[in-house]
């Protein structure tokens, strides 16, 4: 048996939700009523779930989650990383829908 999920204020559900992933493989995931968000790394599933629903006032079916490792990348010889991402790729009930295209 699962605990509750506690609730999480305000300013965190704006911490979570950093930006919408807007590339074609997200485009496409809107068919089938999804969106991808990037995320902090210690985000979790629950705290993102009631983060959406807050901030977008909708209904989340499902939320799926995966991190990206920053590359190695080399810059006038000097050896650099960039960050590493995490994103969140939400399903939300039908009917739902949230216009990534303006700002909150």
């Amino acid at each position: 048996m699962r605990k509750p999920a506690s609730k999480i204020d305000q300013e965190r559900m704006y911490d979570i939700i950093r930006a919408p992933v807007i590339t074609e493989k997200a485009t496409m995931g809107s068919e089938h009523n999804q969106v991808t968000f990037k995320v902090p790394l210690d985000a979790s599933k629950p705290e993102i779930k009631q983060a959406i629903e807050g901030v977008f006032n909708v209904k989340v079916k499902a939320v799926n989650t995966s991190i990206l490792k920053g590359k190695v990348k080399r810059f006038r010889g000097t050896i650099g990383k960039r960050v590493d991402v995490k994103k969140a790729i939400v399903t939300l009930v039908e009917g739902e829908t949230i216009d990534v295209g303006t700002g909150v």
